[in-house]
């Protein structure tokens, strides 16, 4: 069984869509089994469906208000370098309507329902592909994983929304009783899931680079605390689940591809800007291109 794995990372998922691509299409590869995390939930329906034009066309046009319902904070351009500040007023209307978080992110559930029809997920559902996105459990304390299979279409869109709400920054969820955040921050790369779901061979799209390049800035005021904290919390998460990846990999005999991103994208993926995601796309597919070369250059013959 091969199965597509695809790690969280926001606005970095457009780099995972050209690699997908380029392996799907490309290299005709036909996976089995689709798991994502946060923008690897959103990426997977799409890519299982074959619809790689359609998911690379949302993409490459999102923006802020795409996502955000209510944006909390400002993003301000200095010397070339984004940095966000915050939106005090759209915080300030948020806590005075009673939610727990900063900002709100009902426009992105909007946008998965617009993008995936119900005759897709029905398609899925009765197809033999199994769809599985990761979300957190915070009430329960734990990972839990949402097959496509054991959902109706409007559960399915939840779950994939739920998968990427980075709080405090997106909503917190209650659902069956329980309170829910994204994906990442209990597994941002599911392999070990993959592999008890009976994979034997994963291609895995890390949106991170393999050894860390990154120095960040100094915080300049207490939502970039706060990104960097968090951003800092899962990188060391995603690491840790490459690790146990690659261990149960090891005795289980499963062959995984690690596609990481080659540079550093971005220090905020938060921030969704179409030009810079249409080009993380076409880097994500020229990277797997060049990789999938090398690798043939390498192999005896």
């Amino acid at each position: 069984m091969r199965a597509l794995v695809i790690s969280g990372g926001g606005s970095k998922g457009a780099f995972a869509g050209g690699v997908a691509q380029y392996l799907m299409e490309e290299l005709d590869y036909h996976y089995d089994l689709f798991l994502g995390t946060s923008t690897g939930s959103l990426l997977i329906t799409h890519l299982a469906l074959q619809a790689i034009e359609k998911i690379k066309n949302v993409y490459t046009s999102v923006d802020q208000d795409s996502i955000f319902s209510n944006c909390p904070f400002l993003i301000q351009k200095k010397h070339g370098v984004e940095t966000i500040s915050i939106h005090h007023w759209n915080v300030l209307k948020n806590f005075y309507r009673g939610s727990k978080t900063f900002g709100e992110s009902l426009n992105l559930l909007n946008l998965i329902k617009d993008t995936i029809t119900e005759n897709e997920f029905n398609t899925l559902k009765n197809g033999p592909k199994n769809i599985v996105v990761t979300v957190s459990n915070l009430s329960l304390n734990q990972v839990e994983y949402k097959s496509i299979n054991d959902c109706t279409y409007e559960e399915f869109c939840e779950w994939i929304w739920i998968s990427c709400n980075y709080t405090p920054f997106m909503t917190l969820v209650k659902k069956n009783g329980c309170e829910y955040a994204d994906g990442g921050m209990g597994n941002m790369v599911p392999i070990e899931e993959a592999i008890k779901r009976g994979a034997t061979e994963i291609d895995a799209i890390i949106l991170q680079t393999e050894v860390t390049h990154l120095n960040r800035m100094p915080s300049k005021n207490v939502f970039s605390l706060l990104t960097n904290m968090f951003s800092f919390m899962l990188d060391r998460i995603e690491y840790q689940n490459i690790r146990i990846g690659k261990f149960v990999a090891n005795h289980n005999d499963t062959i995984i591809n690690f596609y990481y991103t080659p540079t550093v994208l971005t220090t905020n993926s938060l921030i969704f800007d179409h030009e810079k995601m249409t080009s993380w796309w076409e880097s994500g597919y020229n990277f797997a291109k060049r990789k999938n070369i090398e690798i043939n250059q390498i192999e005896p013959e």
